[in-house]
This record gives structure tokens, sequence and C-alpha cells, in this order.
């Protein structure tokens, strides 16, 4: 990452990299949006003091976030000398033998996830009424808490959404979904580095069968979250995840990052008539396609894998876009969320030319 000597942080006068968010070096951006992130209606989370008796062999330090799963707190580990975030969930569920199977059978698999961008599991388990993840503590900010900044610009945006493409192809690959992903759960630390977190919803790929079960008849690793269930954040769930939990695959976490990259573009959320990023921001406008079709409302017509929506952004930052041709103009013409756009006068004609680079195999009906 290049540095220019002529920008400095107008804070602490630290060099600037190139690609600074804000104008400010990490540590001034992580002091400026540390606030916390605003809970979710839940239950009061334990004390400080009720934590600490639970957990003996940890210095439990702050509360750091709280929602309808639980609380997480920053904690230290003495004898490994290292910080760590400890999650502890609703009191109520150690009560319920099938959800403590459950647990146990989904934390076993987390646990496994090796990936730089992913936040790495330590350790699970049940202490006193508490069930707990012991994870990688990273010290930075939200996605969501960045962009409040207000100046996250277009470039951040494209330099951001291939690295979560890589942690959840990696998941993916694994058998394991996401689906909650949303600005809440995707990490910046103070180093500029990007960590998905909040795996614990996930569901682990498989045939259809009990979703309490271990495996299948065939021996596969079947679905260990309760598959009738609804999980993840309305605004950003795939319309599969509503219509039909039971049968959501890989496809619904690319909707949710669509509806995220649309958001990091715009500021906005793709709800009801939405324009195209291009023309909410200075992006390239062959971006919108690409966003366009990860919000398609059938996941066929959606990009296949994380990866090939990595591949979809990486080439168009790497390529200029061709010129429009002289009169070229940009219309008012606008796409709805979950319905396939139509050919949108909004794009450049030269965005239209590369439009085809980026669709379904198949022949798309108007």
């Amino acid at each position: 990452m290049n540095s220019d000597p002529s920008m400095t942080c107008p804070k602490c006068g630290t060099t600037l990299t190139a690609d600074s968010p804000e104008s400010l070096c990490p540590n001034c951006l992580l002091a400026s949006v540390m606030a916390p992130t605003e809970p979710a209606e839940s239950e009061a989370a334990p004390t400080l003091e009720a934590v600490a008796a639970a957990f003996p062999q940890l210095e439990i330090d702050s509360l750091i976030g709280r929602g309808g799963m639980g609380a997480v707190y920053k904690a230290r580990q003495p004898h490994l000398d290292r910080w760590v975030a400890l999650k502890v969930l609703s009191s109520g569920l150690a009560s319920d033998k099938a959800f403590a199977d459950r647990f146990t059978r989904e934390a076993r698999v987390l646990a496994k996830l090796n990936h730089p961008n992913i936040v790495t599991l330590h350790d699970f388990g049940q202490a006193g009424d508490y069930f707990f993840l012991l994870m990688e503590y990273v010290d930075g900010v939200n996605l969501r808490q960045a962009m409040r900044t207000g100046k996250f610009t277009p470039e951040q945006a494209l330099s951001v959404v291939p690295k979560i493409c890589e942690a959840l192809q990696y998941a993916h690959s694994e058998g394991i979904l996401h689906r909650d992903i949303k600005p809440d759960n995707i990490l910046l630390d103070s180093r500029g580095n990007l960590k998905i977190a909040d795996f614990g919803i996930a569901k682990v790929v498989g045939t259809e069968a009990d979703p309490f079960s271990t495996s299948s008849s065939s021996g596969a690793v079947t679905a260990l979250t309760h598959a009738s269930t609804s999980l993840g954040t309305p605004q950003y769930m795939a319309p599969e995840q509503v219509t039909d939990p039971n049968k959501v695959d890989h496809r619904a976490d690319i909707y949710s990052l669509g509806v995220v990259f649309y958001e990091m573009l715009t500021g906005e959320l793709p709800t009801g008539e939405f324009v195209p990023p291009s023309q909410v921001s200075q992006v390239d406008a062959r971006i919108d396609a690409v966003v366009q079709r990860a919000l398609e409302q059938e996941r066929e017509q959606r990009q296949q894998s994380a990866d090939e929506v990595r591949t979809q952004v990486e080439t168009i930052v790497r390529t200029p876009p061709p010129a429009p041709p002289a009169g070229a103009i940009h219309s008012e013409n606008r796409c709805r969320k979950g319905s396939r756009p139509r050919r949108l006068q909004s794009h450049l004609t030269a965005a239209s030319n590369v439009r085809s680079q980026f669709a379904p195999s198949e022949t798309r009906r108007s």
C-alpha cells in the first residue's frame, strides 16, 4: 500500500496511504466512530461481575455489543497475553436441550473456518447458565460505523467487496452459509484489514433431512440450524430466506452482499424502486449491472458464486471504461428491487456494451 508524503492525517500528522478513509489515519478514524453499535431490543446483558464470575480464566474488560442473540465482551486471556471477544448467548437458551446439542455441533464446524477475512473462533462451550463463543478480538469498527463518517468513497467500496467475496467463497466451499451479511457483521481493524464476524447463525449445507441430525442416510452433513426459521436481518435477506428458508443456499449470501454493495456506493438501501448506483455516486456505470444482478429475485439469475462477483468487480477496476459515443445521456428510468431490471436507458451506451459480459448464460426475458 503506497503512501504519499504530502498527505498527512489532520489530527495526528501521520503519513497517509492513498486509500485512507475520510483523509484520516486508521487510528483517528477508529477514534471518531468508536461509539458502540446501537443494540437491538433484547434482554439486559449480564453484568461485568456476573460474566467475570462465570469465566474466572478471563479478565472481563467491557461490554462492546448487544443484540438479540446475546452480548459481546472485550476480555483478556492472561496466560496467552491476548485480547479476545467473548460472546455470551441468551441465558434462556441454557434450558433448551435441543439448542445445546445443535450449538455444539455448529460450533465445532465453525471452529474449523480458517481464513484471514473471517473472525477466528478460539473456543466454545457452556459456563454455568451461559453458552459462549470465544473469538478473535478485532480492534476496529464495523462497516456501518465506517459508513457513518459520510465519506466512504466508491473506490473504497470497490476495494472492500472482493475481500468479502474471498471470505464468503471460502466458507461456501466448506459448506457453510453466513445468512446474515450486513454492515454490522463486516469489521475493519486499525490496520485496514477486513474480517467477517458472526457466522453463529450459519447453517451447514447438506441434504434435506431432520435439521437437528448430524448426518443423512448418505453420510452428508445436514443443516444444523433450525431449517424452518428465517434467519437474518430483513433489509438484507434474500427473498427465499423469507418464502422458503428450508432451501436457502449460498446465493442468499450473494443477494445480501448486493444490498451491502449498493448501500456502500449510495448510502441508501435498495428498497422499492431505486436508481442504479452510478446515478447516485461517481462510480463506473459498469458496476450497475453487477449490483443489479446480485439483487435478482430469482437466485438462478444472480451470480452463482462469490468468486464470480469478485472477478467482475476486479475486472472493472483493472480496465478503463470505454468512451461513450457523443450525445450519450442518462435517463431517469428506475429499477425495482427483486424484479428483473429491463435494459435501463440510465446506463451509458458504453455500459450497455459490457452488460453481456456479466449476464447469466441463459437468455433473459424482458
